[in-house]
């Protein structure tokens, strides 16, 4: 394996990460009007359950994107000016959730809570779609010219495939969220869950079959047959777990199938990173074959980075999965004390 091509493979898993951690987060932002609809209390539950580690989560964003700028900085740069709505979006709505997350306890007014879950679902509902819209596009192809420049704007990115993409990463992240809320909460929290994962099971898996099916048809390989499968599989298991009440195989269905959808997505992409539809020699690629523009730093560059890598992500990781242990135990709507002067009902 090649430099250039460890760094794309850094970056898928870096993405995959980002998608299965942070995935959970969108969904119970996405669910907390539904599942917490009848009760103030019920909605702190529901964020308590994401609390201490949202924000690690996007820590694998922000370790992705400057993978990407130091790795592959034409990619970087053609996909963040040519995606750069659909990207604002994204960021805009990120924003928006980190500030109502941090600040909705800050004030004790029902009004003030309520701008604040406004913020929470509409930081959640966008980013889940843009992201699959997005990345779909990505696989699809852009209309990148000889001077590596996406002509269009943010009406082209809404075609079918890429619509159908982003309502993929959409319900595969409710679904997730449903599934982890039921993974950490008891008492009526949990059963309103654990009913959101089985109304939600049947359209999420007729919307990722169908993504799953037209991309690895439309661009896949040989060998993306088998994260297909193993998306189904998922759905599978996280069908039966929701079935026999046990949540952490409903968790481990749902975290295989957004892992082997984004492997499919990556593995039908590579060699490419920014495929062009204008002409196959304005692509631009890992390392330039078959006479295609390379998006790759230098290999010296690769070289510091990887040994940089080799050093830090281990640490990284057993740090999260240490925060993840402590923070195991499920909660239950007894364990949160009503707002100073405020009297709520269970």
């Amino acid at each position: 394996m090649s430099l250039p091509e460890f760094w794309f493979l850094l970056v898928a898993v870096l993405f995959t990460g980002y998608f299965v951690l942070e995935g959970f987060d969108y969904g119970v932002g996405m669910l907390m009007p539904i599942l917490g609809r009848s009760s103030e209390v019920k909605k702190r539950v529901l964020l308590n359950t994401i609390g201490p580690v949202w924000d690690g989560n996007e820590v694998w964003l922000l370790t992705a994107g400057g993978a990407m700028f130091a790795a592959f900085p034409e990619w970087y740069a053609s996909l963040f000016s040519g995606f750069y709505l659909a990207l604002l979006l994204i960021l805009v709505g990120l924003i928006a959730r980190a500030c109502a997350i941090e600040w909705r306890g800050k004030i004790n007014d029902p009004k003030w809570r309520r701008w604040c879950d406004i913020g929470i679902a509409l930081g959640s509902w966008i980013p889940a779609l843009a992201w699959g819209l997005a990345f779909a596009n990505i696989v699809r192809g852009v209309k990148l010219n000889a001077h590596r420049q996406i002509e269009g704007n943010l009406f082209d990115l809404l075609n079918p495939y890429g619509i159908l993409g982003g309502l993929t990463t959409l319900l595969l992240f409710l679904l997730h969220g449903a599934v982890f809320v039921s993974l950490k909460t008891g008492g009526d929290v949990r059963e309103d869950a654990r009913l959101a994962m089985l109304r939600l099971l049947p359209p999420t898996a007729l919307v990722v079959a169908a993504f799953g099916l037209w991309t690895q048809f439309a661009y896949g390989k040989g060998w993306t047959w088998i994260p297909l499968v193993l998306a189904v599989i998922g759905l599978v298991v996280t069908a039966v777990g929701a079935v026999k009440g046990r949540d952490g195989w409903g968790f481990t269905g749902t975290a295989v199938t957004i892992v082997a959808a984004t492997v499919l997505l990556f593995g039908s992409l590579f060699p490419d990173v920014l495929p062009s539809t204008i002409n196959d020699a304005y692509s631009l690629t890992v390392d330039g074959r078959n006479g295609t523009v390379s998006a790759s730093s230098t290999h010296y560059t690769l070289v510091v980075m990887s040994w940089v890598a080799v050093a830090l992500v281990p640490v990284v990781l057993v740090y999260q999965a240490w925060t993840y242990w402590v923070f195991r135990k499920r909660l239950t709507v007894e364990q949160i004390p009503a707002p100073i002067g405020l009297s709520v009902r269970p």
